[in-house]
Order: C-alpha cells, then structure tokens, then sequence
C-alpha cells in the first residue's frame, strides 16, 4: 500500500514566462549550475506536470509545477 502524500509547494517567482527547465532550476536554487541540472533532468530525476521531463530546454508557464523527490516549486 502507498500512501498519497501532498508535496508542499513553494512558489518561485518568475519575472519572464516562457523560463527554460533548466534555467527555473537554477533560479529557484534547486541546482548550482546547468551541467548540475542537464545531469538530473538526463536522470529522469524531474518532473513537470506531473510527468518526467527529459528535455532541459522545456518551456514553462506560469502556474507549471516542477517536483523533485518529495519538494516541489510552482512557477509564480
């Protein structure tokens, strides 16, 4: 049995929309630097939306939410 349990979000305030994925990991401080992010996107690590993102260039939009293990950052 899993158990469902509900991510706090914490929200990330972007000031241009379209942001790349990896350039909103970097912002919201979740990587140091793109190679960091490219090699945890590669990984399967992320998810947007609710579905794995392996694309580093993939455009967000305001209110796409981006998870990593068990935290997760809403574009604000």
């Amino acid at each position: 049995m899993s158990l469902d349990r509900t991510m706090p979000e914490k929200i990330i305030k972007v000031t241009r929309y379209p942001i790349r994925l990896g350039q909103f990991l970097k912002l919201a401080e979740i990587v140091q630097d793109g190679l960091e992010a490219k090699f945890m996107i590669l990984e399967g690590e992320v998810k947007v939306n609710g579905e794995v993102e392996l694309r580093r260039g993939r455009q967000l939009h305001r209110h796409d939410v981006v998870a990593l293990k068990q935290s997760s950052w809403r574009c604000g």
